[in-house]
């Protein structure tokens, strides 16, 4: 198992409701990948460097988590499809 970090940066135009629910479901899909999520940080909305999306803000979510290596790639590739998060990047933690 290795340390992972999943930074997210979500959709600053939803309901506080529905954000929690997108995290709540990413957290339900790394756990079904077989993933330990160890740390959730939520830094709250900021300004973005640049526009995405005709938007200037978003939310940021960091989640820390142990898993196999091929997790973060079925984590990507699900992310990629999820129309509330806008950015996203996984590294792997130095031991």
């Amino acid at each position: 198992m290795s340390k992972y970090e999943l930074a997210l940066v979500v959709n600053a135009k939803i309901e506080d409701d529905a954000r929690t629910e997108v995290i709540e479901k990413i957290k339900a899909m790394l756990e079904g990948f077989g993933a330990t999520i160890t740390n959730v940080d939520e830094w709250g909305k900021k300004k973005l460097a640049y526009e995405i999306q005709k938007m200037k803000e978003g939310y940021y979510y960091f989640i820390q988590f142990d898993a196999s290596t091929e997790v973060p790639a079925e984590a990507e590739q699900r992310l990629r499809i999820m129309e509330p998060v806008m950015r996203f990047l996984c590294v792997k933690q130095d031991a």
